[in-house]
């Protein structure tokens, strides 16, 4: 049997790629007969230049840049036949700040900035950010300011980084310097910049940012699009994708970016759809099948179509607490969940990648009853 194996990530624990290859690891021991096709997805969050890396092979790209608070963090992007793939989260990531010091206040994405700079200056004629799993809130500000467009307020003195600062910005100082790049923001986020399901009020809160906070912020994202809109000649704030990446997605759009589903896009490239055919099975999986999983998730978006060619599809997560019909009506014939497996969270996250192993195992031998 050809089994097709395209998880998404597990949290911060393991990559797509490292995910994909543990589960064929243990389904080896159980099925060695068994033809394991590898095709690792991402939805423009964590893991996104990794899994392109590995579909499409191409350059990969070193840059120290400014990290989310106040040191330097180490980043990737990948270079592949005149497109530049950048991940938001490599220079801005929530996993970059221990949980005791995150600011949504404070936390900016000048170091996305730096990885577009960077990506301009070697010559590409288009770049795709990635978006998802960020420390900030800062509207994107970050960005245009390592492009060359500075927030200031109105006495023309220049704010300091990160979303709060921008309840005071009156104008940009300077214009973004992106030559003739094509821009292309990737995200499966449809969040609008503003209101209850914007950047401040949704995502905020697991940033750091507590009630009094969201409120500020809620107040400087409207503020920013004012700005983005006088400067730009774009109005964004209710563009769907605005509050991706805590409303880097709205500066992007702001600047002329294209708006494509980051799932979709790596289902594209990766040559998912091609990889069905001839398949008898799909496994999929993630860190915790839950609620928001069904909702337009990556794992969702695989066992569709592994639906629409009429192929089982399996999700092996970390954690699973979506019920057998749910998961039946989201295309995901049966998930398995590795903590269970394992007999405890704490025990999966000992050896995640034995312990997925494991499980992918167990799941071949009660397969192929």
């Amino acid at each position: 049997m050809r089994v097709l194996i395209a998880p998404d990530c597990f949290g911060g624990t393991l990559s797509a790629t490292e995910a994909a290859v543990a589960i064929a690891s243990g389904w080896r021991t159980v099925a060695p007969e068994d033809e394991l096709v590898l095709c690792p997805q991402a939805d423009g969050g964590p893991g996104f230049v990794d899994v392109l890396h590995h579909s499409l092979g191409g350059q990969l790209r070193h840059r120290s840049v400014s990290g989310p608070l106040d040191r330097h963090v180490s980043a990737f992007w990948l270079e592949h036949e005149g497109t530049a793939y950048i991940e938001c989260a490599q220079a801005c990531g929530l996993h970059l700040v221990p949980p005791a010091d995150r600011s949504a206040l404070a936390a900016t994405t000048i170091g996305v900035g730096e990885l577009v700079r960077a990506a301009r200056d070697s010559g590409v004629h288009t770049v795709v950010v990635g978006l998802g799993g960020s420390a900030s809130t800062d509207g994107g500000s970050g960005l245009l300011r390592a492009l060359g467009a500075i927030p200031v307020d109105a006495g023309g003195d220049v704010l300091p980084p990160g979303g709060g600062p921008l309840v005071d910005c009156a104008r940009l100082s300077g214009s973004p310097e992106l030559g003739d790049v094509r821009l292309i923001a990737a995200s499966d986020v449809e969040n609008p910049l503003l209101g209850e399901l914007g950047a401040a009020r949704t995502f905020g809160p697991q940033k750091g940012a507590d009630e009094l906070a969201v409120r500020r912020l809620e107040r400087a994202m409207g503020r920013w699009a004012d700005v983005l809109a006088e400067a730009t000649g774009r109005d964004v704030r209710d563009r769907p994708g605005a509050g991706a990446a805590g409303g880097l997605g709205a500066a992007l759009l702001a600047l002329g970016a294209e708006l494509e589903s980051g799932a979709g896009l790596v289902r594209r490239l990766s040559g998912l759809g091609p990889a069905m055919d001839g398949a008898g099975l799909v496994i999929t999986g993630e860190g915790s099948f839950d609620w928001q999983s069904l909702h337009g998730k990556l794992v969702t978006s695989v066992a569709a179509a592994a639906a629409e060619r009429g192929l089982p599809c399996l999700a092996l997560a970390g954690q699973v607490s979506v019920g057998r019909r749910q998961a039946a009506a989201a295309g995901v014939e049966r998930a398995y969940s590795v903590a269970e497996h394992a007999g405890s969270v704490a025990a999966s996250l000992a050896d995640p990648s034995g312990t997925l192993a494991a499980l992918a195992a167990q799941v071949a031998g009660q397969w192929r009853l």
